[in-house]
């Protein structure tokens, strides 16, 4: 059997948390009872800087169940890289790790086809949407033409994928390897290569708190999974660039006959013709060099994707080595 661990990124979760630890609970009892994972599975809580009491409910509730434990971040650094977070600490503990948010919005007993899948040798399992009925026409509409438009500009992702996923300690290794600071997890993990499948369910409705994705957030990500995995956008300022360029020597050709056939004011053909072919211009050269710098962009960051204030899971083990050292 597998030791599995759940990792739950938390941010201003006070409302949900006990919610979602009881569901958890639950859930580990079960799978453990049937023997479908080790005795020593756990649930990992990534507390993501919150501002309220959520850390310390994680805090009571590790010291009350074992099986519960969690880190806290040095500050709030967004959903994406409390995420990497916890993967990165529970692979050292982990065979699997099922990642998912605190809002219980994903249903939890698919993780049963997750490990059904791991079973049939899969290193990753998607968790994927069956239907989006419940989401407001608008929200239905702008995730299929998102999706859509990612496919367009070359990033390869799962249809209908939030962050639900299953992944096997090796792939969560691999992409310990991808050093971006702009994660977008959706895009990175299909890029590893791994063997995968994905499980259908029914998303649930918030049943506490606020959601912690409004629509600025939502724009703000959406915007950041673009960028982050491709640089057709600035080809596409490349190209348009090169279009106006080439109308404006069209518009040389039409206003220099109109000139000829003294059609035209004197000086507005020169004005008219300089607009449009400097701006051709510009539009090309920035295209060009921000075609550089989109590849610099990508490579040069290198700096820490997060920071762990708090690991009660080290802070348990100095405290049994600390009792041994005494006795």
């Amino acid at each position: 059997m597998e030791t599995l661990w759940f990792v739950i990124p938390c941010y201003n979760e006070e409302e949900m948390l006990p919610l979602t630890a009881r569901a958890l609970i639950e859930k580990m009892d079960t799978l453990i009872k049937d023997e479908r994972i080790a005795p020593d599975s756990k649930v990992l809580f990534v507390d993501d800087g919150s501002k309220d009491k959520t850390w310390e409910l994680i805090e009571k509730l590790h010291k009350s169940v074992p099986m519960f434990t969690g880190i806290k971040l040095s500050r709030n650094r967004g959903h994406q890289n409390a995420l990497l977070a916890g993967m990165m600490t529970a692979k050292e503990y982990a065979d699997i790790i099922v990642s998912m948010d605190a809002d219980l919005q994903d249903d939890i007993n698919a993780v049963d086809g997750f490990l059904d899948k791991r079973a049939e040798g899969c290193d990753i399992v998607y968790g994927v949407r069956s239907s989006r009925e419940k989401d407001t026409r608008f929200k239905r509409w702008t995730a299929r033409t998102y999706y859509k438009l990612l496919a367009k500009l070359g990033v390869d992702i799962v249809y209908d994928h939030a962050d639900y996923r299953l992944m096997s300690r090796r792939a969560v290794e691999a992409l310990e390897h991808f050093s971006e600071v702009n994660l977008f997890l959706r895009g990175l993990v299909p890029m590893l290569g791994f063997k995968s499948d994905t499980v259908s369910y029914v998303r649930n409705e918030r049943q506490a708190g606020e959601s912690k994705y409004p629509l600025k957030k939502m724009l703000s990500f959406a915007i950041e999974g673009i960028t982050s995995l491709s640089v057709k956008p600035i080809r596409l300022i490349t190209s348009l660039g090169l279009i106006v360029f080439l109308i404006s020597l069209i518009m040389l050709i039409y206003f220099f006959v109109l000139w000829c056939m003294d059609k035209t004011v004197p000086g507005w053909t020169t004005t008219v013709v300089s607009v449009w072919a400097l701006g051709g211009l510009q539009l090309l050269a920035i295209g060009v060099i921000g075609e550089y710098i989109g590849k610099i962009y990508l490579e040069t960051k290198h700096r820490p994707s997060f920071l762990i204030d708090v690991d009660l899971e080290k802070e348990d083990a100095r405290s049994a080595a600390k009792n041994a050292d005494k006795e």
